[in-house]
């Protein structure tokens, strides 16, 4: 199975991509959009679509969960599982909900003897944790906290193909 992983951002979200086969996980870029622009279907569509390209019918999207140091959902977090039922819907695949924490960390360890500049360092942090997320995912599968399933019905108002009422 292939996953795009998706580390969430307030302007810039992260991209990765891997597949359980090889268990690698490599940064696949950044989306510039934020969150909060039209209510985040702006972000929404970006993704689905990158998910389109990306990915097979059978693959899924995974996104990182920041979770508290405790284990607890704290408010993000319910905006990313919120976040994660519009996406599930939206691209009709399932959605793994990953444990981030330390994740952005791990990324900062990875860059820091890359003798890259801090603007350069910030512009690859993003892709690079959500390479992380994926990383831990697919090390350990105890990183999974949830996974939101695609509805199995229309979206209210889409066409079923029964008779129209009349």
């Amino acid at each position: 199975m292939r996953y795009l992983a998706i580390d969430l951002g307030d302007k810039r979200t992260g991209l990765a991509l891997g597949d359980d086969v090889t268990g690698i996980a490599s940064p696949a870029g950044l989306v510039e959009i934020p969150i909060d622009r039209a209510r985040g279907d702006a972000l929404l569509d970006a993704l689905a679509a990158r998910a389109r390209a990306d990915l097979g019918p059978a693959d899924a999207l995974v996104l990182g969960m920041p979770l508290n140091m405790d284990g607890s959902e704290g408010p993000r977090a319910k905006l990313v599982r919120a976040f994660a039922l519009r996406l599930a819907a939206l691209a009709a695949r399932p959605v793994i909900l990953a444990d981030e924490r330390k994740t952005s960390q791990a990324a900062d360890a990875r860059m820091a003897q890359s003798g890259l500049t801090h603007g350069q360092k910030k512009a690859r942090r993003d892709a690079i944790a959500a390479a992380e997320i994926l990383r831990a995912l697919l090390e350990d599968p105890a990183a999974r906290i949830d996974t939101i399933e695609p509805p199995t019905t229309p979206p209210e108002g889409a066409q079923s193909g029964a008779n129209p009422p009349g």
